[in-house]
């Protein structure tokens, strides 16, 4: 949950706090029109709160209707009363509630907790706010179908989403940012501009076409720059594996459910879900002493996860993706200088390249984990020294490290406001020593090499679709796919234009002609919807003094200038990545 918090009335309270009173405050309007249906959970999440109901059959026709319903639980003002009771009233309360009793009998002890406002109940731990007077503005926002627990073997539910605020400026604030969102949505975008579509024939999984193509072998090649000045090799790994590999890693126990599985050769097997252990066979190809720590590696292989099909959502929650992903196996002694390596890089993406801010999380030890508590200390005091020597601000997540190591999140906000997890470093005393990976140390004898998991843009798909909503489209010169393009006025033109275009594209340029029979004005405009930065119109001047006439996807005319003098600028723009 964001740190954030609302102030009503003088006084402070969280985003978590305010959503989760209003989940209840719609769950109860709900139950009061629509007595028949049957609540289950509402949590608040990032930005607002759903709540998942059973035989609960809505359109968008009725969100006016429920809206104003919340509204006077709103302005009733009900206090907010929280009270533990004993499961066998919980029972007897909710017994005609499979949902709830199925809530009830998992939770510990023999007392739930709940919290009542007015005639209406709900099962919650909280928190809340002390009335549902604080609400000041509340809104549905969409409808969508979700599986109980998330188990497609569970019956589908309706999920209604919502969000709220302590006052109508910043409901209408927010309204008017999902309207901008939905201009710069990336799946529209991508098909406008012909970089990427869809195909029902494989889910969660996008066609790059050749614009698009461009775009994304430009990312991988500046990080392939990068990962050539940073010490690492990089790597081509198999897609498919015998589940005695993930046996061996740990991932058949704690991962399954997520992972594709085949029979191959009468054997179990499946596509990776990630790379890990692959780097861990090439590390153990050989024998390794200390003199080959620190040992990284880095892969830019698809990986395939299960992802139900009801949460795919264009690049953003995908089946089949590329990572920057990569490892590094080192030794004890040289951690912290790795980790703070991996930070320094994180750093120089997000602030130098492409000026996104960012917050950074700390992921802590889970229920569920591989290893001993006293590794997990000091793989947290390792990521936690080195955030504070960078002298990085950083909030903790309890319980949310990766099954095998903790983990430092880094989490940026776009140009809409929006909050994304990209970047991640992991340490993992654990998979080496499960594999039997070892190097030989100064003292010759034979030692487990500690393993930093790290992807700093996360999906390439993702971090794709992400960088085209920031930008609505208009992506720095560096990354477009066509930089450049060429208007001749008229036919005399063309061979002109044609040298212009030979000439910046032996300069490093994208560039492209426009050929067509069309007026300027009509050509300018579709260059600019295109979204292609610079924007060069040659006519008998331009031919007869070796120029070309400027301008820019913002309109802005920026006159004559000789073609040599206009690839030096660009080809510089391009080298600093500003």
């Amino acid at each position: 949950m964001a740190e954030d918090i609302f102030k009503v009335d003088g006084k402070e309270y969280s985003k978590e706090q305010y959503w989760h009173t209003s989940s209840h405050i719609l769950a109860q309007a709900l139950q009061r029109l629509y007595p028949a249906c049957k609540l289950t959970i509402g949590p608040a999440i990032e930005n607002g709160f759903y709540y998942d109901i059973d035989n609960l059959h809505i359109t968008e026709d009725d969100f006016s209707k429920i809206e104003a319903e919340m509204e006077k639980i709103c302005k009733e003002n009900l206090p907010v009363v929280h009270k533990d009771i004993s499961k066998d009233e919980a029972r007897q309360k909710w017994k005609d509630n499979k949902y709830k009793i199925e809530l009830i009998e998992g939770i510990a002890g023999s007392t739930v907790s709940t919290y009542s406002q007015g005639n209406f109940t709900d099962l919650c731990s909280g928190p809340h706010l002390p009335s549902t007077g604080l609400v000041k503005a509340i809104k549905i926002l969409k409808l969508a179908g979700a599986y109980w627990r998330g188990d497609a073997k569970n019956e589908m539910l309706t999920r209604v989403y919502a969000i709220s605020f302590p006052d109508k400026k910043e409901l209408k604030k927010y309204l008017m940012g999902l309207e901008e969102a939905k201009k710069r949505d990336h799946r529209i975008l991508g098909r406008q501009l012909d970089w990427f579509s869809f195909h029902e024939y494989s889910p969660g999984a996008p066609f790059f076409h050749g614009k698009g193509s461009r775009i994304y072998v430009k990312l991988i090649n500046w990080l392939r720059d990068e990962y050539r000045l940073r010490g690492y090799q990089e790597v081509i790994t198999p897609l498919l594996y015998n589940k005695k590999l993930w046996e061996t890693s740990g991932h058949w126990d704690h991962y399954k459910d997520e992972m594709f599985i085949l029979n191959i050769d009468g054997q179990e097997s499946s596509l990776k879900p990630m790379n890990c252990p692959s780097h861990l066979l090439i590390y153990m190809n050989d024998s390794k002493s200390y003199r080959d720590l620190p040992w990284r590696v880095a892969d830019f292989a698809p990986v395939h996860r299960n992802e139900l099909r009801g949460v795919l959502s264009g690049m953003v929650r995908v089946r089949k993706f590329s990572q920057d992903d990569a490892h590094v196996l080192c030794t004890e002694e040289q951690m912290d200088d790795e980790i703070l390596a991996l930070i320094d890089f994180a750093n120089y993406i997000y602030k130098d390249v492409f000026s996104f801010p960012f917050d950074v999380e700390l992921s802590t030890r889970p229920e569920k984990f591989m290893g001993s508590k006293e590794e997990w200390d000091k793989a947290e005091k390792a990521l936690k020294n080195a955030l504070e020597k960078r002298k990085i601000h950083y909030r903790v997540n309890e319980g949310d490290g990766a099954f095998y190591g903790p983990k430092i999140d880094f989490h940026i906000k776009d140009s809409l406001g929006r909050s994304w997890q990209l970047s991640t470093i992991q340490v993992d005393f654990q998979m080496p020593g499960r594999f039997g990976a070892t190097y030989e140390g100064q003292d010759g004898q034979k030692h487990t090499p500690v393993m930093l998991h790290r992807a700093l843009l996360g999906s390439i798909e993702r971090f794709m679709a992400i960088l085209i909503e920031h930008y609505a489209g208009k992506l720095p010169t560096w990354l477009l796919p066509v930089q450049v393009i060429v208007l001749p006025v008229a036919d005399r033109h063309h061979d002109y234009a044609t040298k212009l275009r030979e000439q910046m594209l032996r300069a490093g340029l994208e560039v492209e002609v426009d050929y067509r029979q069309e007026s300027i004005p009509k050509k300018v405009r579709n260059a600019q919807q295109s979204r292609i930065k610079y924007i060069l119109v040659v006519g008998d001047n331009e031919l007869k003094d070796g120029t070309v006439a400027v301008r820019t996807w913002d309109n802005i005319v920026h006159g004559a200038k000789k073609i040599d003098e206009f690839v030096s600028e660009v080809v510089k723009e391009i080298q600093d990545k500003k």
